[in-house]
């Protein structure tokens, strides 16, 4: 159950590039492409709502009041299915799951213009409700396969790079959306393009993806052996989840507790920087979607900086850990509750420090990938898909909650007194949420993590070659 010593590290090595780095790119993709099909709409609905945005007049525009509830409605679906994925890819690998999971969202991805025209903004709703159930499966899904394939000493260098996927979808979605959108094509092709992202994802994820390294029929015997060997202490056979030794785990509830706090913070950014853009400063279709994504472009770059600086720290044994997680999630939720509170104070005519302020939000929130995020690998990565879909799925209700305030708070978009109350809003928790994770988090494997171990250790019979296994008051020993 104890990580690789230290002194290890010189003779646990493997390829410097191998199969688990193109694992480590696809999931990449997967998330890329799924939070690009995520956000959007964010941009897109500025123009579906209005007819100035496009000289076109055969572009369909909407009379919709109920645009920060739209904006929501994939949450509905998001918080559903989390827990289930969790498990099934658990009991029966991803692989499939993942791949099934991309094809129902992108033909939903697909649908959105179709539905607009024929339901109006319920038609847009139900396909949105349909993409956050499928994408429901994404990161339990991820957070699997990191625990199959990432070894310890790479693992937040590697975790790093996936988590920075959404980054790089919503630097892609947002101004190709906007492009798009303010072209004499209109917004509909916007949403096309996505689902044949989506598309061309799943053939990619056949032929490279795998559930473990003993199941691709491609891995070196050299990366292989490596890859299980740094991870034999948690790589056992899986036996009922320990459902009660999860729930009651206080290090797991350090983590539910900072993706709270994280979903709300950053989905208010996700789904109202473009309208905070557009209806504050006064930006134009095309700049709106530019600047909208320019946070994220520091996001994605800072993202691998931690990455690779908490690897370091935590392989020169300059911290555990479990500190590193503390450090890194503290530097990604505090910075931003700063800038977001600045923001809010700041005069409306103040549009390049208002930018400012927004890219160091969320810009820095790329801290917390090495923060709370990696987290569930650490401290069971035969249920680290599970710990994620427990998470996600219920701090997701934060998703849903988040825009809803605005909606209802935010009745004049154009009065920054009332932008500022969700600023400060959203700092506040990000901050409480925090301070709960620095008290009780772990980076430790837990000792329920090999559940299924323990039950044959249990079983009566028996003998080792180290001799017979013991029993005093139901706890298992070994004799020396």
């Amino acid at each position: 159950m104890n990580e690789p010593k230290k002194s290890d590290h010189e003779t646990l090595t493997g390829p410097l590039i191998g199969i688990r780095h193109a694992q480590i790119a696809v999931l990449f993709l997967n998330l890329a492409i799924g939070y690009g099909m995520r956000t959007n709409l964010s941009v897109a609905i500025v123009a579906m709502t209005d007819n100035s945005t496009t000289t076109n007049t055969d572009i369909p525009t909407y009379d919709w009041e109920n645009k920060s509830v739209i904006l929501s409605s994939f949450f509905w679906g998001y918080i559903t299915l989390q827990i289930f994925a969790g498990e099934l890819g658990n009991r029966y690998g991803t692989k499939w799951l993942l791949f099934v999971a991309m094809f129902v969202n992108s033909t939903a991805c697909i649908l959105i213009p179709t539905m607009a025209n024929a339901v109006g903004s319920y038609g847009v709703m139900g396909c949105r409700v349909v993409q956050g159930m499928s994408q429901g499966f994404f990161f339990p899904s991820v957070s699997n396969l990191l625990g199959q394939w990432i070894p310890p000493t790479e693992r937040s260098t590697m975790a790093t790079v996936v988590y920075a996927g959404p980054s790089f979808g919503i630097i892609l979605s947002m101004p190709v959306t906007g492009f798009i959108a303010a072209s004499k094509f209109g917004w509909p092709p916007s949403f096309y393009l996505f689902g044949a992202l989506g598309y061309t994802w799943m053939l990619i994820w056949c032929f490279l993806g795998a559930n473990s390294p003993a199941e691709h029929p491609r891995i070196s015997n050299e990366e292989r052996a490596y890859i299980e060997r740094t991870l034999k202490t948690t790589q056992h056979e899986r036996g009922k989840t320990p459902w009660n030794s999860i729930f009651s785990s206080l290090p797991v509830w350090a983590f539910i507790v900072a993706m709270f706090g994280q979903n709300w913070g950053y989905s208010t950014l996700m789904t109202e920087i473009p309208t905070y853009l557009n209806k504050i400063m006064g930006i134009n279709m095309t700049s709106n979607g530019m600047l909208s994504a320019a946070p994220y472009l520091a996001s994605f770059i800072f993202s691998f900086i931690f990455g690779i600086l908490s690897d370091y720290l935590i392989n020169r044994d300059y911290v555990g850990r479990g500190t590193a997680r503390k450090i890194f999630n503290t530097l990604g939720t505090c910075v931003p509750a700063v800038a977001l509170v600045s923001l809010g104070f700041l005069p409306s005519n103040a549009t390049v420090l208002s930018e400012v302020m927004l890219i160091i939000a969320v810009g820095m929130n790329a801290a917390c990938f090495v923060g709370f995020q990696v987290n569930p690998v650490d401290l069971a990565p035969n249920y680290a898909g599970i710990i994620m879909g427990i998470g996600n799925g219920s701090s997701n209700i934060f998703s849903i909650i988040a825009p809803l305030v605005v909606h209802f708070v935010v009745a004049d978009e154009e009065d920054k007194s009332l932008w500022r109350i969700i600023f400060i809003a959203a700092s506040a928790v990000y901050l409480t949420a925090n301070l709960f994770f620095v008290l009780y988090s772990s980076g430790d494997v837990q000792p329920w993590n090999d559940v299924a171990d323990l039950e044959k250790r249990k079983q009566p019979s028996t003998t080792n070659d180290n001799g017979p296994n013991i029993h005093i008051d139901g706890k298992y020993t070994e004799s020396s």
